[in-house]
């Protein structure tokens, strides 16, 4: 067995290493490309959203948004999703704000799972996803703070498709 501190090497076979940053989809958003910052002290997962109308369709709550995805946020998606919930989240200043609270499926390499997510605007983040620790927990995921975008490009993974 490989010594503490050697790296990939010394953990289980299960488990996958990830970068404090990686490139994620969102693809029940029709997002294929995001960068997202892997926050531990997060609890939750904020994404980057604008023009947040809510409106109602068959008795539920939606809202319809915008994000900014892409390289240096150069284009933008148009999006619509259920509503989950509205919370009291804090932001970055730990400050309580109401944020509408959306169910999607995030796509981290070749792996695909459902994750709930607020909508916040974080124009001046440098990151327009943040994924919290609600997000990542039980999936068999290390975050190695020294690395980036260990998991790859997101994307299908052979054999088909869940979540």
């Amino acid at each position: 067995m490989a010594g503490a501190g050697s790296g990939q090497d010394s953990l289980p076979r299960q488990v996958t290493q990830i970068g404090w940053r990686e490139w994620v989809g969102l693809p029940r958003l029709g997002v294929s490309r995001i960068k997202a910052k892997i926050d531990t002290g997060a609890r939750t997962a904020a994404l980057h959203a604008e023009d947040v109308e809510p409106f109602q369709r068959d008795g539920a709550s939606w809202v319809r948004f915008k994000v900014a995805a892409g390289e240096d946020r150069e284009g933008w998606q148009y999006c619509e999703a259920a509503v989950v919930d509205i919370r009291d989240i804090k932001n970055t200043s730990g400050v309580p704000e109401q944020r509408y609270v959306i169910n999607t499926s995030l796509r981290l390499g070749t792996r695909r799972w459902s994750i709930e997510v607020s909508l916040a605007n974080r124009a001046q983040m440098g990151f327009e996803l943040i994924l919290g620790r609600t997000s990542v927990r039980r999936r068999k995921l290390v975050v190695n703070p020294g690395r980036s975008f260990l998991a790859g490009e997101p994307k299908k993974p052979e054999g088909g498709d869940s979540a």
